[in-house]
């Protein structure tokens, strides 16, 4: 491991996780990912800002060594989960004198996690400051921004922000920067979808608190850093916004071939409507990436057989991740095939509690698709269509 300078005095100390390919056994990790720390030397004190995942503690300590840091006064610690603050009991052995700075509730978690003693704390409340001497830390309180106690860190006099996971993404690169913002804004809007996504509409007024800041850079914990700070808070700006698209998106699973065909019909009819289609097949398909469709889409047409009295298990799965995510989507519906009859339909609509969503009509077919279930598939297509006019998409 090496450090990083982003500018004279501040430093990158974290650590790559090249092989990483799941993360909390639930999110693919197909680019590895990084946990990054910080550290900033003031003229009297020195912080580090955030730790790194357990597994890594070792990288954090060695680059802090060959920086030749003896001391460090604060460790601010923006967020609790393990992957940031996981190594903080290894960093407190090697400089004892440290005192972790962070919020009341952040706080607690610690000591639950990590079972650190209450002594070692310096609590800080919204818009408290630290000063370092020549250099001043400051501190937003932004609860849900993924967790309960998180918190943002702007260094005010070279308008650095450290958000902790706000506006990063997995994604192990050894450039410090990004230089190709494409790909930075395609990796993001995944890592929005798998972890933001919930909590869209506590993100939306942070957002514009951040631009209020007006950072130089943005220092996320995950991912390479933001020179252009603007391109990502217009690209979160509109995620979090209400505006959806004309799009549908049809998770779907097939036993037998018959719900196959029925999502072959409706994909088809609804692209010579003019609608945006993304089919998902459950038996082959990247959860983050279904996620990050979900982002947008004005309707969600979930696709299933009938197995024994209810949907296929898989169907379930991104159902209930659906539901979770809590996507701004406004219509669903469901379609399929089953054998000898089930709750099928019922079951899903009653797990889609917690998406503000109008539910249309339902087409199910016993068996094998007829010419009737196709025209019902037809139906349903210019409703979606008449409701997406209805939102002016189209």
């Amino acid at each position: 491991m090496v450090s990083r300078e982003l500018v004279p005095g501040v430093y990158w100390v974290g650590a790559y996780d090249f092989d990483r390919r799941i993360f909390d056994e639930l999110i693919p990790l197909p680019e590895g990912t990084t946990y990054n720390a910080y550290l900033v030397k003031g003229s009297e004190k020195t912080a580090l800002i955030d730790t790194v995942d357990p597994t890594k503690e070792y990288d954090l300590i060695s680059n802090l060594v060959k920086l030749g840091i003896e001391k460090i006064d604060y460790i601010v610690i923006n967020h609790a989960e393990q992957d940031h603050a996981g190594s903080l009991p290894m960093v407190l052995e090697f400089y004892p004198d440290a005192q972790v700075v962070t919020n009341a509730k952040c706080r607690d978690l610690l000591i639950a996690l990590l079972h650190l003693p209450e002594s070692r704390f310096t609590i800080i409340e919204d818009n408290g400051t630290l000063s370092l001497g020549d250099r001043t830390l400051r501190f937003l309180i932004t609860p849900w921004t993924h967790w309960p106690e998180t918190q943002l860190t702007f260094l005010a006099e070279d308008r650095i922000l450290f958000p902790c996971d706000l506006f990063g993404f997995h994604a192990a690169t050894t450039e410090l920067f990004i230089t190709d913002e494409a790909w930075a804004c395609r990796s993001a809007k995944r890592y929005y979808a798998e972890i933001m996504m919930p909590f869209r509409s506590s993100i939306k007024g942070y957002v514009e608190r951040v631009r209020e800041l007006d950072p130089a850079i943005i220092a996320p914990s995950h991912g390479p850093l933001y020179k252009n700070p603007k391109f990502i808070l217009d690209a979160y700006a509109g995620w979090v916004s209400d505006e959806v698209k004309n799009e549908v998106i049809i998770p779907y699973i097939s036993m037998h071939g018959s719900t196959a065909k029925m999502v072959d019909h409706l994909t088809g009819a609804l692209v010579t409507r003019g609608i945006v289609v993304k089919p998902f097949n459950l038996s082959r398909t990247d959860t983050g990436e279904l996620a990050c469709s979900l982002v947008d889409a004005a309707t969600l047409v979930i696709a299933t057989p009938t197995v024994l009295f209810g949907p296929h298990p898989s169907v379930v799965s991104a159902t209930y991740l659906a539901n979770v995510l809590r996507p701004k989507t406004r219509f669903a519906t469901v379609i399929g095939s089953y054998g000898w009859g089930g709750k099928t339909v019922e079951t899903i609509t009653k797990m889609l509690d917690h998406v503000k969503v109008e539910l249309l009509p339902p087409v199910t077919v016993l068996g094998e698709p007829d010419e009737k279930a196709m025209l019902d598939l037809d139906r349903l297509a210019d409703e979606i269509l008449k409701k997406h006019k209805e939102l002016n998409i189209v």
